[in-house]
């Protein structure tokens, strides 16, 4: 809960300064953040947040740390919202509401177990594969569209790239135990810094396109979705339930899913009525 906090903390301080310049692109952006102290300093919060993710990734699965991230949009779009100069609308806090409930459950009634930290190439190859395809066509879709559609799309490419972080995360772990050298030698941990990096970048691209009610929620949820997939085909995690449970539990995941889409065009459409205000 604490790194969910942190992570939303940082999301606001680096989506005012991403937003600043519009205009900016690629290196250009990046040379123009390093320089700005919000950034700087949401860049930190992020940092510590990802710390306390990778020691939560020590003692239990993906497909139980991860969804808790989903609750840094409790404290983010609140956040957001005092910086813009207004209160959170009813709807926002209505499927924020539902959001949280329905993670709740989720982890209630699922009871996630823990499969095996680490994974092969060839196991890796035909999940990788098709994230690998989603990935490419979020950025060649974005390149076409502007506003709030190319901040959903580049929000979609953070959000796989992230969930992949967080599944080759629990690898690096486990290989802490075995000395620096086994770490600086596994392909995990050179996948893991181009997966950070390229994650880093392109949500500031995300940011910087449109509202953080429209982008965030994309990333928070993308990241839980992508790493439980993950952990299911690629680590062997499973879920603890069976029969009425897997029903219920495929309807907490969709709404999940609708409770964020919905919660981000809440949070967009209040954000454009109010102009987006400065406090």
């Amino acid at each position: 809960m604490l790194s969910a906090l942190l992570f939303a903390l940082a999301a606001v301080a680096q989506q005012t300064s991403a937003a600043a310049d519009p205009h900016d692109r690629g290196l250009r952006m990046l040379a123009r953040l390093v320089r700005d102290p919000r950034w700087l300093a949401g860049s930190l919060g992020d940092t510590a947040a990802f710390a306390m993710q990778a020691v939560a990734l020590g003692f239990g699965s993906l497909l139980l740390v991860q969804p808790i991230i989903v609750t840094q949009l409790v404290f983010a779009l609140p956040l957001a919202a005092w910086w813009a100069g207004r209160r959170p609308s009813r709807r926002e806090l209505a499927w924020a509401a539902v959001l949280v409930v329905a993670l709740a459950l989720f982890v209630t009634v699922g009871e996630p177990t823990a499969g095996v930290d680490r994974a092969g190439l060839t196991a890796w190859a035909p999940t990788g594969s098709v994230l690998l395809v989603l990935f490419a066509a979020c950025l060649v879709a974005a390149r076409s569209t502007t506003g709030t559609a190319r901040a959903l799309l580049l929000a979609a490419a953070t959000g796989i790239a992230y969930g992949v972080v967080a599944a080759l995360t629990l690898g690096v772990v486990d290989t802490l135990s075995d000395g620096i050298t086994t770490v600086l030698t596994s392909w995990e941990t050179w996948a893991l810094v181009v997966a950070v990096v390229g994650g880093t970048l392109l949500q500031q691209a995300a940011f910087q396109a449109g509202a953080l009610g429209a982008s965030l929620p994309a990333v928070v949820v993308g990241e839980p979705v992508v790493a439980a997939v993950v952990g299911v085909t690629v680590l062997d995690e499973r879920l603890s339930t069976g029969g009425a449970g897997w029903a219920l539990v495929a309807v907490l995941v969709a709404v999940l899913v609708v409770a964020t889409i919905a919660l981000a065009r809440a949070s967009a459409g209040t954000e454009a009525e109010s102009g987006g205000r400065a406090p």
